[in-house]
């Protein structure tokens, strides 16, 4: 959404979230780091269940300016614009800790999301590399600002910032009490070597992201599973774990995991349905998928394809004139599945804010 100007999309204030649930179940909750769901004067964390913001709006910012692509000024407390010096992913880590060890008799829920590894990629030594391009800040400089070396600096940055984290929990002896979620929110970006198909598509490559659950005494110690999940069981196993209900209003598309993280139950089939919209500055075409178990249905632009993931992880092998019928089968399946979703054209430039009811 940064590229939208001004308050026209984001998340609107009235529709329920995990952290206005668990704020009326009594939690204090914040969220530091990247909100991404909105601008001022419409949208803002503190209207959909955060206590407190610290952090930026945009999608990405410049680790030491704090500016987003368009070079505008992108640090908040709460609603309120701040300058802070400092290497951005310390500074949410820093942020984060000071929150944990905070005096509270009330249970907390900790939104910590990083602006890292996003472009540009800057390590907490570059700021010559941040210097250099003031006055020039875009998309395409930020995505062109670095080399795998500076992105190695990025993710060691973040890796210590977690690293923090969990010793503030240790420190303050509620290790057992808290459920610690890492993931990512897509897959890798051009200097993660992660193949041809990363950020921005459906191939797994865009789309399969890691997922590291810990709770001492609770979750399984040690062990990895092969079970299809994604984002939005997150947010159904988190109200579980706190014992909160959703809304009613709005049932949860996600399933709830705790009890296949606590090993009592299996690993299941499930269906699993994405669209993308595309964008035609970086050339990246309209694209659709579906997961059935180990099968895959995927259309990019016009072409579409079938593919086994237990047998072709990176998608190189197209099976759809090999099994006709499944290929025909999917493909109704997704098209009944679109039918039901609202409409979904970048095309449209007119972009309108869209209430859910």
């Amino acid at each position: 959404m940064s590229s939208i100007v001004g308050d026209r999309i984001g998340l609107a204030p009235e529709h329920p979230t995990v952290a206005s649930l668990l704020q009326s179940a009594g939690y204090d909750t914040a969220l530091v780091g990247k909100w991404h769901c909105g601008h001022l004067p419409t949208y803002s964390p503190l209207k959909n269940g955060f206590n407190e913001f610290f952090g930026n709006r945009s999608g990405s910012i410049d680790y030491f300016r704090h500016v987003d692509p368009s070079g505008a000024a992108d640090l908040w407390e709460g609603d309120e614009p701040i300058e802070r010096e400092g290497y951005a992913t310390e500074l949410f880590s820093e942020r984060a800790v000071e929150f944990i060890n905070r005096p509270r008799s009330n249970p907390f829920f900790l939104c910590l999301w990083y602006n890292a590894p996003h472009w540009p990629w800057e390590g907490p030594r570059d700021k010559d590399l941040s210097d250099e391009i003031k006055n020039y800040d875009s998309h395409r400089t930020w995505m062109e600002t670095g080399t795998a070396e500076n992105y190695a600096e990025v993710v060691k940055s973040l890796d210590a910032g977690v690293g923090s984290i969990l010793q503030a929990l240790k420190d303050a002896n509620i290790v057992e009490d808290t459920l610690v979620v890492f993931s990512s929110d897509q897959g890798g970006d051009e200097m993660s070597y992660m193949g041809p198909y990363r950020r921005g598509r459906l191939h797994d490559g865009g789309i399969k992201v890691p997922l590291i659950v810990s709770w001492p005494g609770v979750v399984r110690r040690e062990c990895v599973s092969e079970q299809v999940v994604m984002g939005f069981d997150i947010t159904a196993t988190i109200l579980s774990a706190a014992g909160v209900k959703p809304d009613p209003r709005y049932p949860l598309d996600g399933d709830d995991l705790l009890s296949l993280l606590q090993g009592r139950k299996k690993d299941y089939r499930r269906k699993l349905y994405w669209r993308h919209a595309g964008n035609p500055r970086p050339g990246i075409p309209i694209q659709k998928a579906m997961r059935a178990g180990d099968w895959k249905y995927l259309k990019v632009g016009q072409d579409e394809f079938l593919f086994n993931l237990s047998k072709d992880v990176i998608e190189a092998v197209d099976l759809k004139e090999r099994y006709p019928k499944k290929f025909a089968s999917f493909r109704e399946e997704y098209r009944e599945w679109e039918s039901q979703m609202l409409r979904y054209d970048k095309q449209d430039k007119n972009f309108e804010r869209v209430v859910f009811k």
